[in-house]
């Protein structure tokens, strides 16, 4: 070789071996993979999405890619990345013995591309504290979690686990003790609560700076509660409660106890007006107050008599205690007869058909389940896709239907700026789907692989995710005969 070309030749290493010492060491590389930006409905072809201690470095395109060097490289050709979708809206409970068969949900979660969960109360509350900080911890795999802790409730709630106040002093107990366990937000309920306590407990919230969601007493204005600063109202029944044109009397008959939340309900479909209710939502928007609709879990209780749902395959996934807390809606719902039965597909109907309303008045819309014990055949994981196709189906765009389950939520909880997004700084919670779930969005079902904090599970690994769940519900039930 003569001087000159050994001279090229040896700059050519030099520069070789400063690119190497210069390239970004990065612990997982996702290549030529299409990203969604829900923000807007972009999709951004052809991009490497660079992730390191959990979170999103860089997502880059390919020239850029080149300067990182990766742990571990996969190819992501033919894929839509999205970010990892949340169910604001799940329960974990049915008593102690149900533990292991309530944690054996985490695995749903994540399987199903669910990688944040908001747990809304039940009564296993130390357990599920525990879990978050597992989770966080990275010892248990799972989705994070966000928890109310145990509710807020009147003395002789229906529901377990709660926190029973009879008075303002008891009240003000049942904060201090939510902030000792460093609860996310507040959970208010109505089974037993007075209004004057409810409302008490709203402005005990707003001092202390915590953020609520509650069902809402039916003795109550919707706009009088969002005014008190209720942050998130859970289930649609108060949304339309507030578009009837005679919510006002509805809600006097409710204190006087001549009207049952479900004639009350009746009474609100019958009476609808789509004036009074954008007038009420557009209110609702003004004031930050958003709304969880749980709508799929609505739809199956509604339509009990045309499926009954003793052939779904899901319930292989449900261990055999929690299948127990479905009966109580079950045998409920068998007792309706003919106009009954008519009434509750009239309501529902008419509560899915509020989600354009409320997304045309700028309510944020929260997507969530309500699974979990005792609501039958509202599946963790799969009953959020379940979710969403009932969004799109009442009116929503497949985007609005995302944003639903990433964006709004991040943002009520007040994490949209390190979650729920496919950037450099992000947590990276990122799903792989085989299909653009902007022109349909049952493609949020065709899941190709789910990162979890940095964690990349492939088709296999979700699939054996199942198969562990399916096999521990096979044993429990062997074992209960």
């Amino acid at each position: 070789m003569n001087p000159r070309a050994l001279a090229a030749f040896a700059a050519t290493l030099l520069l070789a071996a400063c690119a190497h010492r210069q390239a970004v060491p990065v612990d997982l590389l996702i290549d030529n993979a299409t990203v969604v930006d829900l923000h807007d409905g972009r999709l951004l072809e052809h991009r490497h999405i660079a992730v390191r201690d959990h979170r999103v470095v860089a997502v880059a395109d390919a020239r850029e890619a080149r300067r990182f060097r990766a742990a571990r490289s996969v190819d992501a050709s033919g894929t839509y990345a999205i970010p990892g979708l949340w169910d604001m809206h799940v329960h974990f409970g049915g008593g102690e013995a149900l533990i292991e068969e309530n944690r054996d949900l985490l695995p749903l979660y994540v399987a199903h591309g669910v990688t944040t969960v908001r747990d809304a109360a039940g009564d296993l509350s130390p357990q599920v504290l525990q879990w978050r900080e597992q989770v966080r911890n990275g010892e248990l795999q799972g989705p994070t979690i966000y928890t109310s802790g145990p509710k807020i409730e009147g003395k002789g709630s229906i529901w377990p686990g709660d926190l029973e106040v009879a008075n303002e002093t008891e009240l003000r107990a049942a904060f201090d003790q939510l902030q000792a366990m460093h609860v996310d937000f507040v959970k208010i309920t109505e089974s037993a609560l007075s209004p004057q306590l409810f409302k008490a407990a709203l402005a005990e919230a707003e001092r202390r700076g915590m953020k609520t969601s509650a069902h809402v007493p039916m003795s109550l204005m919707l706009d009088e509660v969002s005014a008190a600063g209720l942050d998130s109202i859970e289930h649609m029944g108060y949304a339309l409660k507030a578009g009837s044109t005679r919510e006002r009397a509805i809600a006097d008959a409710s204190a006087a106890g001549t009207l049952s939340y479900r004639d009350a309900l009746v009474q609100a479909a019958d009476t609808f007006d789509r004036d009074t209710a954008l007038a009420a939502y557009r209110k609702l928007a003004a004031r930050g107050t958003a709304i969880t609709p749980t709508l799929y879990g609505s739809r199956v209780t509604a339509y009990l008599d045309q499926d009954d749902h003793h052939g779904d395959d899901y319930l292989h996934y449900i261990g055999p205690g929690l299948k127990a807390t479905y009966d109580w809606r079950v045998q409920r719902a068998a007792k309706d007869d003919a106009a009954a039965i008519a009434a509750r597909h009239r309501v529902y109907e008419k509560s899915a058909a509020l989600l354009p309303l409320l997304q045309e008045a700028g309510v944020s819309i929260l997507a969530g389940t309500d699974a979990g014990f005792l609501n039958s055949y509202d599946y963790p994981g799969i009953g959020l896709h379940d979710e969403l196709r009932e969004y799109v189906r009442y009116g929503l765009t497949p985007l609005q239907a995302l944003q639903s389950a990433t964006l709004r939520n991040a943002a009520f909880l007040g994490h949209d700026g390190d979650s729920a997004g496919i950037a450099a700084g992000k947590v990276a919670d990122i799903v792989l789907l085989d299909r653009n779930p902007l022109q349909d969005i049952d493609a949020t079902r065709a899941i190709r692989a789910v990162v979890l904090k940095g964690d990349y599970l492939d088709r296999d690994a979700l699939d054996a995710m199942l198969a562990t769940v399916r096999a521990r519900v096979d044993a429990r039930e062997a074992g209960a005969r």
